[in-house]
């Protein structure tokens, strides 16, 4: 009996010490499966610390953005949106502006140069012409007859000398004809035929200001409306709505329209400035008409007083 007993107790203490291993192997993780001996081979040469970090320094974004909550991102793009607004400046927004957009503030930009290089120009002659047809009116005004006014004058070339020239002709070329309505008439014409070119000719520009002023903030406000299109698109692909994200592309179209302004005031304000001026030119031009045929009327008159004391005298 004590044997039997013994050997149920031994049985026992076996099964106890079984069970308690099989637990302890439970808990503790098992370790890599035992691989066969290999060959030797030459032993490669070990990776340095840049190499094996820089796989996982390029394989941590992707990790933590795909890991990252809503509010991390936004938090992200918060981030970067404040320190581009930091760097914002008309060139650098000019940089990253859309193609379409950069197209449309050059084209605005050309527009600007033309407008003050018109400017520019037109100050230059209508101050020229204005100066030069007010001292010739000043040269003429004791002149008696067309041929002393032309020796006035010279042979400066200016819209006066072009009158009296017309005159001239005119009267040559009516010689013998005693109708002198008729050749004041004929002259009348052709001081309107110059009067009209030389108002084309000092008018010249005033047409390109007009249609800058008038079409250029329409440009910039295209430039705007499609830069303020691709700040949505972007707001639907970063799923965000905060401004400040999208703030760098919306300055960057309102850029566009800044453009349009600058080159559509300057060009309205010298289209207006031209307009007064060339008016005060084109009356300086009336004088002058009015000049030239008065002298011409003196020449028809003076001639019909000389025929007629040649008629008095050959009759006596």
């Amino acid at each position: 009996m004590f044997r039997i007993v013994l050997k149920l107790l031994t049985a026992l203490m076996m099964a106890a010490v079984a069970s308690a291993a099989v637990a302890q192997q439970r808990q503790v993780p098992q370790g890599p499966p035992v691989v066969a001996a290999q060959p030797a081979t030459p032993a490669a040469p070990a990776p340095t610390t840049a190499q094996v970090a820089a796989p996982s320094a390029a394989a941590a974004p992707p990790a933590a953005e795909a890991t990252a909550t809503p509010a991390e991102r936004e938090g992200r793009l918060l981030k970067a949106a404040a320190a581009e607004l930091r760097e914002l400046s008309p060139w650098s927004m000019f940089k990253s502006a859309d193609v379409l957009v950069k197209a449309v503030m050059i084209g605005l930009a050309f527009a600007s140069l033309v407008t003050w290089t018109i400017f520019i120009a037109k100050m230059l002659e209508l101050t020229v012409v204005q100066r030069k047809l007010r001292a010739a009116l000043a040269k003429i005004a004791d002149a008696r007859s067309l041929a002393e006014a032309q020796f006035a004058l010279g042979a400066k070339g200016s819209v006066l000398s072009s009158l009296l020239a017309a005159a001239m002709r005119e009267a040559r070329l009516s010689a013998g004809i005693s109708s002198d309505a008729g050749i004041k008439e004929r002259a009348a014409s052709s001081f309107a035929e110059i009067v009209r070119a030389e108002a084309r000719r000092i008018r010249l520009g005033m047409g390109l200001l007009a249609t800058i002023g008038a079409t250029s903030p329409f440009v910039g406000l295209f430039g705007t409306v499609w830069g303020i299109m691709n700040s949505f698109i972007g707001i639907s692909k970063s799923q965000t709505t905060n401004l400040a994200v999208v703030a760098p592309g919306i300055a960057e179209a309102l850029l566009a329209t800044a453009f349009g302004l600058v080159a559509a005031i300057p060009a309205v304000i010298f289209y207006n400035h031209f307009a007064r001026v060339t008016k005060g030119y084109m009356e300086l031009v009336s004088r002058a008409s009015g000049a030239a045929g008065r002298l011409l009327s003196r020449d028809l008159d003076r001639t019909h007083v000389g025929g007629s004391s040649h008629s008095r005298a050959a009759a006596e």
